[in-house]
């Protein structure tokens, strides 16, 4: 099965987490993002509740939420949408210690384990 990437068009995953630092600014942003991140091609697959921190150097956040964005050109539009210029300001305000990051959809490892890429960035 090929390898389905942003710039083939398919799916990303955004990973947030973040703590909440305002729970009034979090409920307004979260009263209307859910409708917005379906209008835009999105859905939420994992939310999830901090436990506990096994292994790692990333500083525990409360909460995770994973979004399967349908592609980058629709992440990119919930992003930038300026009929949403209202909204985003409600996530920032009311989240803290914010990690956003993309992620590629990958049908098996196989492409990250290839020979040419063993050490490389995962930036690149």
């Amino acid at each position: 099965m090929p390898d389905q990437s942003q710039d083939a068009g398919g799916p990303v995953y955004a990973l947030n987490l973040f703590d909440i630092a305002d729970r009034e600014e979090y409920l307004a942003y979260s009263r209307r993002s859910a409708a917005e991140v379906a209008a835009h091609g999105g859905r939420v697959v994992a939310l999830g509740r901090f436990d506990e921190a096994l292994t790692g150097d990333i500083t525990p956040r409360q909460v995770l939420i994973v979004v399967e964005w349908a592609s980058r050109a629709a992440f990119d539009s919930y992003c930038d949408d300026p009929a949403l210029a209202d909204l985003h300001p409600h996530r920032v305000k009311g989240g803290g210690n914010y990690v956003w990051h993309l992620f590629e959809r990958l049908d098996s490892l196989r492409p990250l384990l290839r020979p040419d890429r063993a050490g490389s960035d995962p930036a690149n």
